[in-house]
């Protein structure tokens, strides 16, 4: 069961939603008056649980890398981010952004073979439909990059992976093609500036969401820690888990005997050692820093 902390009440803000890691606020009057408020919290989330230790600095990271990448896609497609300044208490960690009609699509491109897509292979051989070459290995490069969409689960449950086919029969074949033709372009143009400061970029979610003319705009998050995996190229071998900038410390340190945590349990996971924390929170700054050059 998901345990979120009551979100903080803003002055001139509505609450709307809280996930596991965002709040979401409807601005209530001024210039951006019926828009939305959209607030990353240092809150962490594993195993469909959102743990009571928080990692500090973590919001305020996700955005800014969030915001590098906006401006870096803004040829491809337009972001829906309005603009950052927002009530003083969250700001650097929230974006006034804009009201869309999200599509009901997790929008997945992997272009190396781990985690989910990785049980499905070894099960079917395939993942999301598209069949894969025998061999692969945890790690794997693809023959080339692949759309893998999931179902958008309701809070506390899993996405399910699911096949092009799906996607099209829920939305229709052409925008199901647009979903798919921008989230490739956005992963290979985000694996390339990836590659290029070191970084493998293993495979990416995207949610999109349209404007009224039917535009179609890239929102939420976009290439954090949280919605990608992100490996360090020169540490990437193929036959093993990879070493990765992202929360992987979390869920290796709550399946360790140290924790003491059954993940069967409905029992909720422990607070996370101080070591842990500070790990996980370097982590997230190096992935940040290499990425968009910039010093914390």
């Amino acid at each position: 069961m998901l345990n979120i902390p009551d979100a903080p009440a803003l002055p001139g803000m509505r609450h709307l939603h809280s996930g596991k890691v965002r709040d979401l606020y409807e601005v209530e009057a001024g210039p951006y008056a019926g828009q939305l408020l959209m607030v990353a919290s240092d809150r962490i989330s594993a195993f469909d649980h959102v743990l009571a230790s928080t990692i500090p600095d973590k919001g305020e990271i996700l955005t800014r890398m969030s915001l590098w990448w906006f401006e870096q896609l803004a040829d491809l497609v337009p972001g829906h981010v309005l603009s950052a300044e927002v009530p003083d208490v969250v700001r650097g960690r929230a974006v006034v952004c804009e009201r869309l009609e999200m599509y009901p699509v997790e929008c997945v491109a992997r272009g190396y073979l781990t985690g989910s897509g990785l049980l499905d292979y070894r099960a079917t051989g395939e993942v999301c439909g598209v069949a894969l070459p025998e061999g692969l290995e945890d790690g794997s490069k693809l023959p080339e990059p692949i759309f893998t969409p999931a179902t958008k689960a309701a809070l506390g449950d899993h996405d399910e992976n699911v096949s092009y086919e799906a996607v099209a029969a829920q939305v229709g074949e052409e925008v199901a093609d647009r979903l798919r033709a921008v989230t490739m372009r956005v992963y290979a143009t985000a694996e390339r500036i990836a590659r290029e400061r070191g970084i493998v970029l293993a495979d990416t979610k995207l949610e999109l969401g349209a404007r009224a003319d039917g535009t179609m705009v890239l929102a939420d998050e976009v290439l954090t820690p949280d919605s990608s995996r992100f490996w360090p190229a020169d540490q990437w071998q193929p036959g093993r888990a990879q070493p990765s900038y992202d929360k992987q410390i979390v869920r290796n340190w709550l399946l360790s005997p140290e924790s003491g945590w059954d993940r069967s349990s409905d029992e909720p996971p422990p607070p996370l050692p101080a070591e842990v924390v500070e790990r996980t929170r370097a982590r997230y700054l190096e992935a940040y820093e290499l990425l968009t050059g910039e010093t914390w």
